[in-house]
């Protein structure tokens, strides 16, 4: 039985087309939002907005714990609610490449349907383009969000202030090792799965506890150890990070150990680091130890007025380094 595949007649504009969105995208995405015009008309948020984009060319489109639909959806709407915003309308587009099955596509949107609706947020538009053999790598998607600001939230990676704890809400670089694997470049068997997930009711758990809480980031490409970097410089302060606190895997921590690598520099899909003064830290960690997504949440370091710009690390033997500065990218195509 031949295999059924995107053809460069879906992409042209026609009944194929029209069949291609009504039969997969439409199926999966309908909501009373959703439109078939040029673009979608939506209610007016009452209060501040947030708006992000970002586009997805992850290699394999299909790994342990989620695919390329599941990621496209739990970017954007992580982004969002790292600004305290409460994610309502996502738009979608589509490259396909000729050739792609079918059924692959069926199962991406089957993963966004399955995605958007635990956080709540409406799929409201969207686009395909279909590109011809050769001229992208199976499925690229590129999502574009719309988020209402929770009226209480304040959050900018400029805002760390010395004395802030550093938490991370679970264990780190399983998203990037889960790929490594999929792409079977070293042989390596394993069964770690990625930490894909859509984190809106993590950050919604945080505002609960207190209001005054001054970074949410999630840590994607770089991994956690890109992040401190990235807020140390915003922020013009010093990080302590106390390596024996930081959770990992021990699938993980057993990769790493075969090639050499630093999970701190993995990327994640599914955790954020969090910036809140000290006093606040206890009970934050207690109440996303609660969540589905941040069982294994963690104080792992603490702001500093000195070392400006630096993240020094603290070793389990109890010796203290410079975290080594990120340069390039470690795994190219995670997301």
């Amino acid at each position: 039985m031949n295999e059924k595949t995107v053809t460069l007649a879906h992409g042209a504009g026609g009944t194929q087309t029209n069949e291609l969105i009504g039969s997969v995208f439409k199926a999966h995405f309908a909501n009373p939002l959703f439109t078939g015009d040029d673009a979608a008309v939506l209610p007016q948020p009452g209060g501040r907005i947030a708006m992000s984009t970002d586009g997805f060319i992850v290699s394999p489109w299909k790994f342990n714990g989620g695919n390329i639909g599941k990621l496209a959806v739990c970017g954007t709407v992580n982004d969002l609610s790292c600004m305290g915003a409460k994610p309502l309308y996502l738009t979608s587009a589509f490259v396909i490449e000729e050739g792609f099955p079918l059924d692959a596509l069926e199962e991406i949107a089957a993963a966004m349907e399955k995605t958007a609706a635990e956080v709540g947020v409406r799929i409201v538009a969207g686009d395909t383009k279909v590109a011809g053999k050769g001229q992208c790598d199976g499925i690229f998607i590129n999502t574009t969000g719309v988020g209402e600001i929770l009226p209480q939230a304040n959050t900018s990676g400029t805002f760390a202030k010395p004395g802030d704890a550093v938490i991370a809400t679970g264990d780190i670089g399983r998203h990037g090792c889960t790929i490594l694997i999929a792409r079977n470049d070293f042989g390596i068997e394993s069964d770690v799965d990625s930490d894909c997930a859509p984190l809106w009711g993590t950050v919604e758990s945080l505002f609960r506890v207190t209001d005054d809480i001054h970074v949410i980031r999630d840590a994607t490409r770089g991994g956690v150890g890109t992040v401190l970097y990235e807020i140390a410089e915003q922020s013009q302060v010093g990080i302590r990070l106390n390596a024996e606190s930081v959770p990992v895997d021990p699938r993980v921590k057993g990769v790493c150990g075969m090639l050499g690598l630093d999970p701190l520099y993995l990327a994640c899909e599914g955790r954020l680091v969090i910036f809140a003064p000290q006093e606040h830290a206890e009970a934050l960690v207690a109440e996303l130890k609660k969540g589905r997504y941040s069982a294994n949440a963690a104080v792992i370091g603490t702001v500093t007025a000195e070392n400006s710009g630096k993240v020094i690390l603290e070793t389990e033997i109890g010796t203290q380094t410079y975290l080594p500065q990120p340069k390039g990218e470690l795994l190219p195509r995670i997301c």
